[in-house]
């Protein structure tokens, strides 16, 4: 009887184990399951009386059912870029019978007069989500909370959300039949994935990361604050867990340390894939089109996977512009508007 014992009580725990080793993090986690249970039933009646970082916005979603909402991150000044982005590819409001809005999220300026340009613009096209504080390098990651505690307060009903800087243009066609092939439905987080990011320790550095803030060696992975999307439910889990995470990290780690805390995996996918991912030759598959320009090199750094022949030829043309514009145009901006009979 006794070895019968040893031997049933031997299977039930490697049965256990076994058990516990293949559930997905977030069943086996008990502050996951809190972060995952608070986010599922948030009552979001508080946060619009109690926002604690969006000064005003013009912007709104009016309860709407959005497939895909854009969240440019800006700075102030860009007033041009925001314009570009207007007159080009977010001017696009629908694709395939599914609603799509974009909005640019933006923090205080440091002058008058331009805060005062930001309060006619936002008034002009109410596209724009406002910070409290002042938009600054520094205050980077609290925009990008800012951006998120808006879109799970006033745009609950967005499908997806696409967070985006004010300097990749985006192919929401393409996106958005990429997305409706979905078959998962929650828990998306996807991106370039950025694998064993490393805190910046440089106290001279204006990304410094204090080692009380963060003590670990990495961060977990995350998808790079280039262009990243996130479904609704991975916007309420994120919210949840940030109040537990330090606002001294970038804020693409940010999230990743939020969606980690919450089960959720950073997922990589080529469609989003940066300027190290281009090669000679492309492989022809269906994929959103991303041409990410830099703001630093005098060339457009892209990011564009063709699914046919004329998009290849697309990025054939769009090359030979920018070679043509370089030297018009100041070294920090790519007048894509010159793109647009393509």
């Amino acid at each position: 009887i006794l070895w019968y014992f040893h031997t049933w009580m031997h299977r039930t725990a490697f049965k256990m184990q076994y058990f516990l080793h293949s559930l997905p993090l977030s069943y086996t986690d008990a502050k996951t399951l809190e972060i995952r249970e608070r986010a599922r039933k948030l009552d979001l009646d508080p946060l619009k009386a109690n926002l604690s970082h969006t000064g005003s916005s013009a912007a709104t979603c009016s309860n709407q059912e959005i497939f895909l909402l854009i969240v440019v991150c800006s700075s102030p000044e860009n007033r041009t870029r925001r314009n570009v982005i207007r007159q080009t590819w977010g001017n696009v409001t629908g694709s395939r019978g599914y609603s799509v809005l974009t909005l640019f999220a933006v923090g205080k300026a440091a002058s008058a007069s331009t805060q005062l340009e930001i309060n006619e613009e936002a008034q002009e096209h109410r596209d724009i989500i406002e910070g409290s504080f002042i938009d600054s390098p520094e205050m980077q990651t609290q925009k990008m909370l800012m951006s998120v505690e808006w879109t799970v307060t006033f745009c609950p009903h967005a499908r997806y959300i696409l967070h985006t800087a004010q300097d990749v243009f985006v192919g929401v066609p393409s996106l958005a039949g990429y997305l409706l092939s979905l078959t998962q439905r929650e828990d998306i987080y996807l991106g370039r994935v950025v694998h064993h990011g490393v805190p910046d320790r440089d106290p001279q550095s204006p990304g410094f990361v204090p080692i009380h803030q963060y003590p670990e060696e990495f961060y977990p992975d995350f998808c790079h604050g280039s262009a990243f999307l996130m479904s609704q439910d991975v916007a309420r889990k994120v919210y949840v867990a940030a109040r537990e995470v330090p606002l001294a990290v970038p804020p693409a780690a940010f999230v990743g340390i939020c969606a980690k805390r919450a089960g959720i995996a950073a997922r990589h996918s080529s469609r989003f894939s940066g300027e190290k991912h281009i090669k000679s030759g492309f492989s022809f598959i269906s994929c959103v089109i991303l041409l990410t320009y830099s703001t630093k090199d005098a060339l457009p750094k892209f990011a564009l996977f063709p699914s046919t022949a004329n998009e290849f030829s697309l990025l054939q043309r769009v090359t030979d512009a920018c070679m043509k514009v370089k030297r018009s145009i100041p070294r920090d901006f790519v007048h894509i508007q010159g793109f647009s009979d393509f």
